[in-house]
């Protein structure tokens, strides 16, 4: 057996470990300690910060360049939709089913296996890093954010999410604004008060309609989308305060301090922005990850959806087994023939470059 093929048969073993094991956002110690244990087999130096856990290969030289290798072990909840149990980690037909199986547990032991091919390589033209990130599904500031300074410098990254092996070479950013309309009470019977509501809806009308100059070759025009409003405490009271949450997705042609510059010109609201870390983020086609890839018939697309690239100081590319569109779906799968060729694949991206 060759050393790709034991790598991969370890690799859908260990996912199924994984799998088996509950990881939700900031709970993801014991999924941590499967993947230290998993690479002290190899008696690899791992280091860890929460439940962020990296390593180097063995011959990592700081005079030169550096590859990131990084996914996420964290899941969000299973949906009520699941008839299987979503730790079961069983498969059938082809398909390795479970939570995080697809999203991003395949991506993830994917790189891992590959990271473990390069690793005892002598002359590499690039360090490698694998990190596994905690905190991924919802954003959170204890994982990629808080590991990625303990890396060193980062030269370039490759961020395991499912897209088929294509790969997404830009990104949207996102930036989620609550806001707050105000009116003035009165008795619903009676011609007298504000209404909040009736307000709100001509500013709801005006996020639904607005189309922002820019448009992005890769990633289109911003997406603006009212998710949550709130408003009323009583039937025949006219509400006061009516609260909505607009969830934008901003491509790399405005910051997003431009986005709210522009809401604020044109809208009469109070505007709260919850973040502005999630920045939209790309790689030149010129890059030689990128060259490489298309010498492997790989397509190039812009994402609507973040990830961590979002949280990384370099150019990254986006790319990995699995189907977005299974993440987060009830009875989740990833096909094992996707990461069998995830792997082959990965490994010889970084061969032409390395």
């Amino acid at each position: 057996m060759n050393k790709i093929s034991t790598l991969t048969k370890e690799a859908i073993v260990l996912l199924q470990s994984l799998v088996q094991t509950p990881s939700l956002s900031k709970h993801e110690n014991e999924t941590a300690v499967i993947l230290k244990n998993y690479l002290e087999k190899y008696c690899i130096n791992v280091q860890t910060l929460q439940n962020n856990i990296w390593v180097k290969n063995k011959h990592f030289d700081i005079s030169k360049p550096t590859i990131l290798l990084n996914s996420h072990h964290d899941t969000v909840p299973a949906n009520k939709a699941y008839t299987r149990n979503p730790l079961d980690a069983v498969i059938e037909d082809g398909k390795l089913f479970g939570l995080g199986s697809n999203d991003a547990g395949g991506c993830l032991v994917s790189l891992l296996a590959t990271f473990l091919y390069f690793y005892e390589n002598e002359n590499l033209q690039y360090n490698i890093i694998f990190a596994a990130s905690a905190e991924e599904e919802i954003s959170g500031t204890n994982g990629i954010e808080l590991m990625y300074p303990q890396l060193g410098i980062i030269d370039a990254a490759i961020v395991g999410e499912p897209t088929l092996m294509q790969m997404a070479i830009a990104e949207k950013g996102l930036l989620v604004i609550d806001c707050t309309i105000k009116g003035k009470a009165g008795h619903a019977a009676r011609e007298e008060g504000e209404n909040a509501i009736y307000k709100a809806m001509k500013t709801i009308e005006w996020f639904k309609n607005y189309q922002f100059e820019k448009i992005s070759e890769t990633l289109g025009p911003i997406k603006m989308s009212v998710t949550i409003i709130n408003a009323g405490m009583q039937h025949n009271m006219v509400p006061d305060v009516c609260n909505f949450t607009v969830d934008i997705r901003i491509n790399e042609l405005y910051t997003h301090n431009e986005i709210l510059k522009i809401i604020k010109d044109n809208i009469e609201a109070e505007i709260v922005p919850r973040s502005m870390r999630m920045k939209s983020s790309s790689i030149a086609v010129a890059h030689p990850l990128v060259q490489s890839g298309i010498r492997l018939g790989r397509t190039m697309y812009g994402s609507p959806t973040t990830s961590d690239k979002a949280l990384m100081n370099c150019p990254s590319l986006k790319m990995g087994p699995g189907d977005s569109a299974r993440s987060h779906s009830a009875n989740e799968f990833i096909y094992v023939k996707e990461i069998e060729e995830g792997i082959d694949l990965y490994i010889k991206l970084l061969e032409n470059i390395l």
